[in-house]
Order: structure tokens, then sequence, then C-alpha cells
């Protein structure tokens, strides 16, 4: 993916390093060590965006409550001056209730579901996700981005948008900053996807099936991907949202090997920095998850019940995202990033389109 002579000098562990480290660690002290009445105004706020956004998905069920919930965190973000005393709560959200939500998201795919798509999609799907990120890090090295940026925005374009850049995030201890840019970049891109998709689905003239395999292997986020495939019928939905999940299956491997860089890192350096786990404990519920659906002894009810859970996780996490998107940060980091996810999205979703015409 990439190698060590990739990454600049910015990234080799030092005072700063170590200092964004423990900063970390003490946000995640805020988020999970205080007491409850310190996150519930954060937590309430995140509840009540969670409502309106589930409400505004009942009636327009083709808009995705996920997207709702970070556009409403970013108008309000900017909007207003978000008091101090929400900001506990919102940390919550952004960090453990995302990952409790794509921990859950393991319930929604079987394993007979992904090898049922057959060797040729299969193997798509992970020249989607490995050539996604080669790609893209070496468009956005060309670009003079920094090794963390470059790897935020390639893994969350490559394999599941925000929660992809959630998970490196825990690992690489990026900047605040780069992250917040890395999700902006993935609900704006992603989202102009919904309507391109299916427009140059119905020119190339592409079957339900093979719309929803492109689909599938080329949109960022879940719901963008339901949104899209859902406009182009149940056909395409199917397929686009095992070929989906089949790429946030990938999610582990990514992490193992960025973990087992970082570790490797550290240790050559021989500085007193924690060494992020092989694999973050979320993703290893994750695979759990999926490897308990696929027994088949969950009964429908309770598949159903953690989807309706998942999706609400999901949309407090992105709620809590949303707001903090800063229009101040994004001007402060210029074009490069955007430059970088233009680039991004065109490559992966010519590596799904040449895909699905080999496969479809």
């Amino acid at each position: 993916m990439t190698t060590q002579e990739d990454a600049p000098t910015r990234d080799v562990p030092s005072p700063a390093l170590r200092s964004r480290a423990k900063d970390r660690r003490d946000v995640k002290r805020t988020g999970g060590g205080r007491l409850l009445p310190d996150l519930l105004p954060g937590l309430a706020l995140c509840g009540v965006a969670t409502g309106v956004a589930l409400g505004v998905n009942y009636f327009v069920p083709s808009v995705s409550p996920l997207l709702v919930a970070i556009v409403m965190g970013a108008l309000l973000a900017n909007l207003v001056r978000l008091p101090n005393r929400i900001q506990p709560g919102l940390q919550f959200s952004a960090k453990r209730l995302l990952r409790a939500g794509v921990a859950l998201l393991g319930l929604q795919l079987v394993f007979t579901d992904v090898l049922g798509l057959g060797w040729g999609v299969i193997v798509m799907v992970i020249a989607v996700v490995g050539l996604g990120i080669t790609g893209s890090m070496i468009i956005g090295k060309l670009l003079g981005l920094s090794w963390t940026q470059r790897l935020l925005i390639a893994c969350g374009f490559s394999i599941c948008g925000a929660a992809a850049a959630a998970a490196v995030d825990g690992v690489i201890d990026a900047d605040e900053e780069e992250t917040v840019t890395a999700v902006a970049l993935v609900i704006i891109f992603g989202t102009l996807m919904i309507p391109v998709i299916p427009l140059l689905s119905n020119l190339i003239g592409f079957e339900p099936a093979q719309a929803g395999l492109w689909a599938g292997g080329s949109i960022h986020e879940v719901a963008q991907v339901v949104a899209a495939a859902g406009a182009m019928g149940g056909g395409a939905l199917a397929v686009a949202v095992v070929v989906k999940l089949a790429r946030v299956l990938m999610l582990a491997p990514v992490m193992a090997l960025i973990s087992l860089r970082q570790r490797r890192m550290i240790a050559d350096q021989s500085v007193d920095a924690r060494r992020p786990p092989l694999m973050p404990l979320f993703v290893l519920v994750f695979i759990a998850m999926v490897a308990l659906r696929s027994t088949g002894i969950l009964p429908t009810a309770l598949v159903s019940v953690s989807k309706g859970l998942e999706t609400g996780l999901l949309t407090a996490a992105m709620f809590a995202l949303g707001a903090g998107v800063q229009v101040a940060t994004i001007k402060r980091v210029g074009a490069r990033p955007f430059v970088m996810a233009l680039g991004t999205t065109v490559w992966v979703g010519s590596i799904a389109l040449v895909g699905t015409l080999l496969v479809g």
C-alpha cells in the first residue's frame, strides 16, 4: 500500500506526535471516563438530531438519515456558536457511537452472501480497495499532502467512508483537522455520486445488476450506495449493498496492515509512545458480528432491531462529525485535499467500472 520511504518526516514520532497522542488520550478520557451528566447535553443534542433525520427519512425514504444528520451538524456548527458543555457528548458520539455502529454493521453481512457474488466480483472488490488506496496515496503525494491526510482520504474513499477514516484515525493519531477534512470530503463527493452513477449507468446501458455492481464498488458510504442503487430498482439495490458490505469487510485487513506499519515505525524509532493494537477492538467486534450472523442462528427480528440500532448510532455519529466541519477549517486546508478527493473518486470509480465490465 505504501512504503516506509513514502512517509514524510512529519510522520516519524516526535515531541509533536507524542503531544498529539497525549491529547487524544485526554479526549478519550473525556468521552469515556467522565460522568454521564458531562455527556448528557451533547448526547441529547445528537438524540434530537437523530430523531429529526430519521423522521425525514421516514417521510422521504430516498433521503439517507446519515446524510441529513451530517448536513444538519455542519449547518448548526457554522450558523451558531455551540456551547462548550456539549462538546464532551459530541466527542463521545463521533468516536464511540460511530465505532459501535460500525461493529453492529457486521450483523447485516453474511459470508455466504459475499461468496455468492463469485470470485470475479470478490477480486474486483479487493482491487477497488487495494488499488484504490495505492493510487490515491500517489495522487496525494504528488499534491504534497501529509501521509496521514492522504491515508485518511484514501481509506475513506476506497473502503467505507467516514467509518474507515475514523478507524484509521484511531491507529495513526492524525490531526483533528485532517480527520474532519477527510469526513467532509467523503460526504461531499459521495453525495455527488448518488445522481451521477445512475445517470452514467443508464447512458452506458447497464442492466440493473451491473449498475448495482458499479454503485457498490465505487460509492463511498453505505447510505450513499443505498440511495443511488435504490433509484435504479430492487435488482440494482440487492447487488450494490452486498458489494459495498464486501468492501466494508476489507476494513479488517487494511487496519491490520496500517497497525503493523505504525508499530514497526514506533519500534524503529525507539520512542516512548503507545503502540496501536494490531486490530482496533470495534473492527474485531465487527468481524465477530459477521461470523455470528453467518451462523444463521440469529432470528430475523433481532437482525431487524440491530439494523435500526445501527442506523440510529451511525446517524448520531454523523451529526457529531458534521458539527466538527467548520467552513473556516475547510478554507484553511486549501484546494489540494479537494483535488485529491476528486482524483480518488474518479480513480476508484474507474476501477469499479472496469471490474463491472469484466465480470458483470
